[in-house]
This record gives C-alpha cells, structure tokens and sequence, in this order.
C-alpha cells in the first residue's frame, strides 16, 4: 500500500537549520508531484513548497522563501525539506503529501507528519 514516512523534526533553536526527508512506497515515486505543507497551533494547514517528477521547484509561502529548499531523489523514493534559519514561526507539524498533477486541489496521499518545534 502507499506511505509516506516523514523523519528528521525535532527541537531546535532560532536560527538553526533542520533536514526533514520522506520515504515514499507503494507508487510510481517519480511519476507525482511531492509537496510539503505544514500545519501550526491555531492555523489551517498551508502548503510550503512542491516540487514534479521532473524536478521543478515551486515554492508557495514567502515566509520560507530563501531559507527552505524542497529536493527529491527519485532513485530513492525520497524527497526532503531542509530548513535554515529557522524561526519560531515556522513552528508546525510538517507533512510530506503525493499528487499524481501538480495542479489538483488536494493531495492522493498523505505522510502522518512531524513535528517541528523552534524555541529558546
């Protein structure tokens, strides 16, 4: 069956970097649209940034612009988040999310999410 197993949140400090990464299973990986969205206490989940099975890169929150990158490695089945310059904004359980087209509303498949926390 289809997972997505999301590892790499944790506590961290502002201004720190963190590497969320995703195994993905039970589908043709480099056929989706790989996505991050995230949900933090008290707002509705948003989406972060995407990235096709081609490797095009969309970026859709400006709040992270310049400091998260999203990748994928499709001999892996993998696609990771790595965050710099964290801020205790960015506070929120983060899910890896499938989408056979990039454009559609809502994501096939979703990752049970992890939690990262940044806080002094």
């Amino acid at each position: 069956q289809v997972q997505l197993v999301e590892s790499g949140g944790g506590l961290v400090q502002p201004g720190g970097s963190l590497r969320l990464s995703c195994a993905a299973s039970g589908f043709t990986f480099s056929s989706y649209t790989m996505s991050w969205y995230r949900q933090a206490p008290g707002k509705e989940r948003e989406l972060v940034a995407a990235i096709t099975g081609t490797g095009t890169r969309i970026n859709l929150v400006d709040s992270v612009k310049g400091r998260f990158s999203i990748d994928r490695d499709n001999a892996e089945n993998t696609v990771s988040l790595q965050m710099n310059s964290l801020k205790p904004e960015d506070t929120a359980v983060y899910y890896c999310t499938a989408k056979i087209r990039w454009s559609q509303k809502s994501p096939d498949s979703w990752g049970q999410g992890t939690q990262v926390t940044v806080s002094s």
